[in-house]
Order: C-alpha cells, then structure tokens, then sequence
C-alpha cells in the first residue's frame, strides 16, 4: 500500500510517517508539507491513500481535496485534523473524502480506517457519522419525491431504493423491505449513482440533503 501524508506539523508528520512505515503491509510513506506540494505528488505517481490535513499553509484541506480529486479521481482521502468541526463534514464528501478522523486516534483504528479506505469503504469518526446518520433520517420521501424525480429523473423505485439507502440499509436489507432480490437492488444503486452523477451511496444521500430534498 502506498499512501501520500499531507501535514504542515513536521513533529507531528514524521511521527506519524515513522508508525505507518512500520505496518507490514504499508510499502511507502511519501510527506508534503503543504497542498501543494501534495498536488505534484499525485501528479508524478499514484497512491492508495492520501492523509490530509485541514489547517494547511497556502491551499486549505478542503481546497487541497477538491485539487487531488481533480488530479486523481479514485484516490481515497482521509481527512486527519485537530480542530473538529462538525460543520465542514459534508463539505469534505461534496470535495471528495472517504473519511474524517480526529488526531489522537488510536494508531490501531487509524490504520483500520486507512485499510477500509483503500478498500473501497469509507470511515468516519463517530461524531461525524452521528452528524451524517442524523440528517440523512429527515429524509421526506413523500414531500420530496416530485422533486427528485423532476431533477434527476429518477423512476419511482429507484426513489423507494434511495430513501432506504439514506436510512443505511445494505441491499440485502433493501432487497427484503421491497421484496426484490439483491442483485436487483445492485442494479437499482447502479442506475442511481449515475443518474446523480456520484460515485457512492454516501454521496447520493448527501447529494439529497445539499439540494434540500432532506429537512
């Protein structure tokens, strides 16, 4: 696994470059002191995993997101900052971030969090996650569902499957709820990640929530 480490905290940074390089299944560490220095980076080679910083020098953590994810789409980001705020939470998956933790994360959950990244999953700290479950639950599937499928042009069923998915149901759970089988529920997720133009179920929901179709 090779990851890219973006932080300004030269203390902070090596410590935490020296842990990861002594993971057996972590082959390289590369450190950018700043946004942009990252940026080059992932110009010049691909990563499994970037670790970002919110208070950066020059470019911002957010800023630097959106700019890795312009430069390498399917790079896995895992804000890592010390000044929690739960308001930038959505903001961070609107640019791009897998995930969000807080410094002082036990070394053995951080390295679960990058493993999960790298994976394909996503990892938020519980805070987050509360934030995320709490809004995604004022979902109004029936206020909001002409409006939903106005926009996105989104057929009734493929409706029902999104407000499940707000509500963190797997497919199988989906899949019992409408009484369809699970490789249909695949299908229905499939049709629509694309028609909202997202790459994951997360985002989907979001997507709803930063269009006011969730209270």
């Amino acid at each position: 696994m090779k990851l890219l480490l973006v932080e300004d905290d030269e203390l902070f940074r090596l410590g935490l470059a020296t842990c990861l390089r002594q993971e057996p299944k972590i082959e390289l560490v590369l450190e950018a002191a700043d946004g942009e220095s990252a940026i080059d980076l992932v110009k010049q080679q691909a990563f499994d995993v970037a670790i970002l910083d919110l208070l950066l020098p020059g470019l911002n953590g957010l800023e630097t997101c959106q700019q890795l994810q312009k430069f390498h789409p399917n790079l896995p980001i895992l804000v890592l900052t010390s000044h929690p705020d739960k308001d930038i939470i959505f903001k961070l998956i609107e640019a791009g971030a897998k995930g969000y933790c807080c410094k002082g994360i036990d070394a053995e959950k951080l390295i679960l969090a990058i493993r999960s990244l790298s994976s394909g999953a996503t990892w938020w700290d519980p805070n987050a996650s509360q934030r995320i479950s709490t809004a995604l639950s004022q979902l109004d599937r029936f206020d909001r569902s002409a409006l939903l499928v106005e926009e996105f042009q989104l057929t009734k069923r493929e409706l029902e499957v999104l407000a499940l998915i707000a509500e963190g149901r797997t497919n199988q759970q989906i899949a019992e709820v409408l009484f369809i089988t699970a490789g249909t529920v695949r299908v229905h997720v499939h049709a629509i990640l694309h028609k909202l133009n997202v790459s994951d179920r997360t985002q989907a929901a979001v997507l709803a929530l930063q269009r006011k179709l969730i209270g």
